[in-house]
């Protein structure tokens, strides 16, 4: 049997991220799981898992990975770290020709070096099947929260980057005190939209229906999950259709606003196309009947279709406010401001606990294809790049990206 070496190679971008696509017991299991299949380590002081960890676990430690055949990372491998003739495994930014990737990719191709794109690996659906977007759920929501806590006074939880673990995190949510009648909207029902729901699920917040939520108040805090025809419609007035929303959004308005008099909390986990309308637009929240306080925007889509997301946040000063009428950013505990949550590396708060969840996908999902066989052609689809210096033909499309001319 042919042996194999993996390299995990350190994360080099900065700010820095304490991520990593395997754990160090996960790295043992594979090993066993593979016999053929070797794993160096390069080490690194910023890891959320320690290099100790991982020789406990009987890994190698090498700054050298050149005799390495697949190299993983997560986040974008700096140009001087890649080596020639390699497969390579992050997440690169280049699919909607982000332009500070442009080089990265030209260097890529330059070095002969297979690509393989974390946000493109799908099953024969067309599904993702590997991604951080679980966590960025789990995390968001949790963020949204203690914006809540912040923006009324009511209560005051730890930043989840301060919390050691999961764990840590969630028993700082018993501190949680939501009044009578809080009422909470979520749309999107992907990996984010349902690491949302497990914080929710945490804490004692009943699910009504949408229209139970706009007909009745309540003594006690709900919740309402959103399908997308529950805030898009028709703009003739026909019956909404799912399969012709997504193929021709132009024909679609919002109808959003009609929850903004009866919501406290907005989370958006939902994916979003610039073709869509807006969900909710500057002047819908300039109407004085607007209720809503706090919007914890997992989906971060800026200047988009949450009129009040007017930039990212960091992990470090994630809530700043919106002032509905002068349409600027304000203190987000000044009277009449939304808050807003809008950290767009959400996952990193909790290291831990979102490689450990990243590598079990990693694991369950993408090995056996990438190791053994691949009847799905899997691999092959999620490749932006060939050894021989070539975009594959699943990313054509790039080739102007490339050479500059878009």
């Amino acid at each position: 049997m042919e042996k194999i070496k993996i390299g995990l190679i350190r994360e080099g971008k900065v700010p820095p991220d304490h991520r990593v696509p395997l754990t160090p017991k996960q790295c043992k299991s594979i090993q066993a799981i593979y016999p053929n299949v070797e794993i160096i380590v390069q080490p690194s002081p910023i890891r959320a898992y320690k290099d100790e960890e991982y020789a406990t676990e009987g890994m190698k430690l090498n700054e050298d990975l050149s005799s390495c055949d697949i190299i993983m990372g997560v986040k974008e491998v700096n140009i001087s770290d890649l080596i020639p003739n390699k497969k390579f495994l992050f997440f690169s930014h280049t699919l909607k020709k982000q332009p500070y990737n442009r080089d990265l990719l030209r260097a890529v191709l330059e070095k002969k070096i297979q690509l393989i794109d974390y946000e493109t690996i799908k099953n024969k659906q067309n599904k993702r099947v590997i991604g951080f977007g679980r966590y960025a759920g789990i995390v968001g929501a949790y963020n949204g929260f203690r914006a809540m806590g912040l923006k009324t006074g009511l209560f005051d939880i730890k930043p989840a980057n301060k919390c050691a673990d999961r764990k840590e995190m969630e028993a700082e949510m018993s501190k949680i005190v939501l009044p009578e009648n809080t009422k909470i909207v979520l749309t999107g029902f992907g990996r984010v939209g349902h690491g949302a729901r497990e914080i929710i699920d945490i804490l004692p917040i009943k699910e009504v229906t949408p229209d139970e939520f706009m007909k009745n108040k309540f003594n006690e805090p709900v919740f309402t999950h959103l399908e997308v025809e529950d805030y898009y419609g028709r703009k003739d007035g026909k019956p909404f259709d799912k399969s012709e929303f997504y193929s021709n959004p132009e024909l679609y308005k919002s109808t959003f606003t009609r929850f903004l008099p009866e919501m406290d909390m907005y989370i958006p986990c939902h994916f979003w196309s610039n073709r869509s309308p807006f969900i909710i637009t500057r002047e819908d929240l300039k109407n004085e009947n607007v209720r809503l306080s706090v919007v914890a925007d997992i989906s971060c889509d800026i200047d988009g279709p949450v009129a009040c997301t007017i930039r990212p946040s960091k992990i470090a000063d994630p809530i700043y406010g919106y002032d509905p009428i002068s349409e600027t950013e304000v203190d987000f505990t000044a009277n009449g401001a939304i808050a807003v949550m809008a950290v767009d590396n959400l996952p990193c708060e909790l290291p831990l606990d979102a490689s450990e969840d990243f590598g079990n996908e990693l694991m369950r999902h993408v090995l056996p294809a990438l190791l053994k066989e691949d009847p799905d052609n899997m691999i092959a689809r999620a490749s932006e790049t060939t050894t021989d210096g070539q975009l594959t033909e699943y990313y054509s499309y790039l080739q102007d990206y490339v050479d500059g001319k878009e």
